[in-house]
């Protein structure tokens, strides 16, 4: 099985961001902590785009992925979000090893 790479940009309202990289930030550790295949969760906040946030995950393959898609962490991160995203886009990689 492949590990699978997640480059996402994810852009909010104005003045929403620190909200939503707080929320993402407790995302990642509930993820890392509670689906094993979820590998790794960083969140990056662009020095230049006050309205953007970017995100690289690891997932041990494809089905780790759809769990972590379908899990309760993520569910919490849209309730407490509302309102706030513009858009998401993701870009998924194969891992050159």
């Amino acid at each position: 099985m492949t590990k699978l790479a997640i480059i996402a940009t994810i852009k909010v309202t104005p003045g929403s961001r620190d909200k939503y990289v707080e929320q993402l930030v407790a995302h990642g550790e509930r993820c890392r902590v509670g689906e094993p295949g979820t590998l790794k969760f960083e969140v990056l906040v662009p020095h230049e785009e006050a309205n953007t946030i970017m995100l690289y995950e690891i997932y041990e393959n494809e089905e780790a992925f759809k769990a972590h898609m379908s899990g309760e962490s993520i569910e919490e991160v849209r309730r407490n979000t509302d309102g706030m995203l513009v858009s998401l886009t993701g870009v998924p990689c194969s891992l050159a090893e």
